[in-house]
């Protein structure tokens, strides 16, 4: 009986640490080119700071992939460690979830018709009155339109394809939305008649997310970053998935 105790005790011990070497991730992997599947690999910029930070702390990483809205319930409830997963900073969020310092700026950006570029190319273009610009329903780039846009014509989507085609269509002369699209736009030949302006019309910083009761790991994954800032990875990856250099406000 005895026996049987000490044997289940290091079992349980083995297993409780290898637990703890697992680093579990936690990202949607539904944004090109941040995190996003090919195939049946899970690839993106947030998929190799990933891999790079477990390099780094000597852990093993476990992807675990979600829907969006279970990103925060995961980490609220221990499910994951840390999201990954291209989440920009906000008061809501920063409420519930330990943010790191950002890695990459990003915001809302203007996707235009590549031979619309003369006329809607330049910044100012969204703001002129009459434009028609098209927003996702529910997005960030809703609340912009409908927050500065006051003299645009607002057009709603369901979602980023359907607002492409409308686009393509010539319903709209804009279509905002979040970085990640107009990236996206640059390492794929599918939007070749398209073009971003590349200009930030908000700043919605990204950063890694832990539970605000974990403060050991908060500090772990901060001296991973500085050294992927110092030793030049951060900057390898993000030019890898970016190759392009977005214009701040």
């Amino acid at each position: 009986m005895i026996r049987l105790l000490v044997l289940s005790f290091l079992l349980v011990t083995a297993t409780a640490g290898a637990q703890a070497q697992t680093l579990r991730v936690g990202l949607a992997p539904q944004q090109p080119p941040l995190v996003f599947r090919d195939g049946e690999r899970i690839v993106g910029l947030e998929a190799d700071n990933a891999r790079a930070v477990g390099e780094i702390i000597a852990r093993r990483v476990e992807l675990i992939t979600m829907p969006p809205a279970e990103l925060l319930p995961a980490l609220e409830q221990g499910r994951v460690d840390v999201i990954m997963s291209g989440l920009a900073i906000n008061e809501e969020r920063a409420a519930r979830v330990q943010f790191l310092e950002p890695y990459l700026q990003a915001g809302q950006m203007a996707i235009i018709l590549l031979d619309r570029a003369s006329r809607f190319g330049q910044p100012w273009a969204v703001f002129r009155e009459g434009v028609r610009v098209g927003v996702v329903s529910g997005s960030d780039g809703e609340v912009f339109a409908r927050r500065e846009l006051t003299d645009a014509a607002l057009q709603q989507f369901s979602g980023v394809a359907d607002a492409i085609v409308a686009l393509r269509a010539g319903q709209i002369d804009l279509f905002v939305h979040d970085a990640a699209t107009s990236w996206s736009l640059a390492t794929s030949d599918d939007y070749a008649d398209l073009i971003s302006q590349n200009h930030l019309l908000t700043e919605n910083p990204l950063a890694w997310a832990v539970r605000r009761d974990n403060p050991a790991l908060a500090a772990e994954l901060e001296r991973a970053l500085a050294m992927m800032r110092g030793n030049g990875t951060l900057d390898y990856i993000i030019d890898r998935w970016i190759p392009v250099r977005t214009e701040a406000p």
